[in-house]
């Protein structure tokens, strides 16, 4: 039997400065997720520390505990691998001032 698995977009070509999240995506019948953040431009500025959240609920957030760089170049890609994160997934980025970045996430979810 094959493994199930699913790939969504949560962000398509939006820019992000200040802080920006992800479309919260549900996952919970997922045993590991797998973020992929490419730039679509060349990013303004010094890139991003990016992280991973959950929540019960979709509403309210807390940090998971993985923390990653968003990438420095146009076409660069960054990653973030994640497991036993209960029901609803989403990247947060921080950025400084004057800083951004042209986004596209995705989520690669496996059973």
């Amino acid at each position: 039997m094959l493994p199930e698995n699913i790939t969504a977009v949560v962000t398509r070509n939006e820019t992000w400065a200040g802080v920006a999240a992800s479309e919260p995506y549900e996952a919970g019948w997922a045993k590991e997720a797998v973020f992929f953040v490419r730039a679509l431009k060349q990013p303004v500025g010094m890139p991003a520390k990016a992280f991973v959240d959950i929540s019960p609920d979709g509403i309210r957030w807390v940090p998971e505990g993985t923390e990653f760089t968003l990438p420095s170049s146009r076409d660069g890609i960054s990653v973030a691998r994640v497991s036993h994160f209960g029901n609803w997934l989403r990247v947060r980025a921080q950025f400084d001032d004057g800083a951004e970045c042209t986004v596209l996430v995705t989520l690669h979810l496996k059973a």
